[in-house]
């Protein structure tokens, strides 16, 4: 997906719900750091958003969800989550990134900071699926995300320690493929 789709479904999001903000969890969150990515590493067809300050208006961005006329006519679609759909480390909401201006009618998009992101995909449960690995590893191996920062973003994940050793165990290999630090 490229920015201008992100900007379109944001504008979309905003005439349907009436929000001017949304924050953005899945992989599209990468355009807010790094605008100008439209390769591999963001190809997905949706936008994992939700309203913050009005989670019942989340639910009406099905209109432009998956099968809707939207997704027929344009090719990609919002995939309505919640703030609790993603294991996000303590202090993510302070390190959101505000997605670059563009044609978004308006309607603010904060995306997650690819370190957070990173930790999102490692965190899935019962186990990262393979395009989640995949994701991680060209995070890695792009020089997107440090190694070090990730292993302290670890510690402040709600998350069992047997699922903190292993998502060490994910960063370990990531970067072992990648060959950076």
């Amino acid at each position: 997906m490229k920015k201008q789709q992100l900007d379109h479904i944001l504008r979309a999001a905003g005439g349907i719900t009436g929000q001017k903000q949304f924050v953005i969890v899945g992989s599209q969150a990468l355009h807010g750091k790094y605008p100008d990515l439209a390769d591999k590493i963001v190809m997905s067809a949706e936008v994992d958003l939700f309203a913050p300050r009005q989670p019942d208006a989340t639910e009406l961005l099905n209109e432009i969800g998956v099968d809707s006329p939207f997704h027929a006519t344009f090719g990609f679609y919002a995939d309505p989550v919640d703030e609790g759909t993603a294991v996000l480390p303590k202090g993510w909401k302070g390190r959101l990134v505000n997605l670059p201006a563009g044609d978004t009618g308006g309607v603010k998009g904060l995306c997650l900071e690819p370190h957070d992101l990173a930790i999102s995909k490692y965190a899935v449960q019962p186990a990262p699926r393979d395009k989640d690995r995949t994701f991680t590893r060209e995070l890695a191996q792009r020089g997107l995300v440090n190694r070090e920062t990730l292993l302290a973003l670890v510690d402040q994940t709600p998350v069992s320690a047997e699922i903190k050793e292993r998502i060490r165990g994910y960063i370990a290999s990531d970067f072992a493929s990648s060959g950076k630090q």
